[in-house]
């Protein structure tokens, strides 16, 4: 299925090619494994950690940097997808907006330094992150939701090629 995906990128990357396909392709993974059979439409924004901090100071009030933001478009139930999509949809488009994400690519190179693996897993990984937070996903608790949410990133990225650990 063909989903839209809005994607921009806030300063020229050597490796914009290899992120952007990344990204693409563990959307694409995350909504196939999530069981989403309804055209979708995603905004992500590819910044540094200054321009993540100023979203982050702006719509959640907390002034740092942070790996990646989400922000659902509705308040969906994690592994419960709405049987019928029609509500959900754009009138105009016909697609279902599901909302935005914002990846810090400096803090992305780091962690994948820091965590030794590559940065197109880590890029992948936050990408996967951010779609279960669209998806109803959380771990505002560091208990159930989290193993909850942790289990689902892992069980995607292991069925991606180059994502495994």
């Amino acid at each position: 299925m063909r989903h839209k995906i809005n994607l921009v990128f806030e300063q020229l990357s050597l490796q914009k090619f290899v992120i952007s396909h990344n990204i693409r392709k563990c959307i694409q993974e995350t909504l196939k494994a999530e069981g989403i059979d309804v055209r979708c439409e995603i905004n992500v924004l590819v910044t540094d950690d200054a321009g993540i901090q100023i979203i982050n100071r702006e719509s959640r009030n907390l002034d740092k940097a942070t790996d990646v933001l989400s922000f659902p478009m509705f308040q969906l139930e994690a592994e419960n997808p709405p049987a019928d999509w029609e509500e959900y949809r754009d009138p105009d488009s016909g697609l279902v907006p599901l909302g935005d994400m914002c990846i810090s690519l400096e803090r992305a190179v780091a962690q994948a330094e820091e965590f030794g693996h590559s940065v197109k897993r880590e890029v992948g990984y936050l990408t996967i992150h951010s779609m279960l937070h669209l998806l109803g996903y959380d771990h505002l608790d560091e208990g159930q939701q989290k193993r909850q949410m942790r289990g689902r990133e892992e069980k995607i990225a292991a069925e991606i090629p180059g994502m495994s650990r």
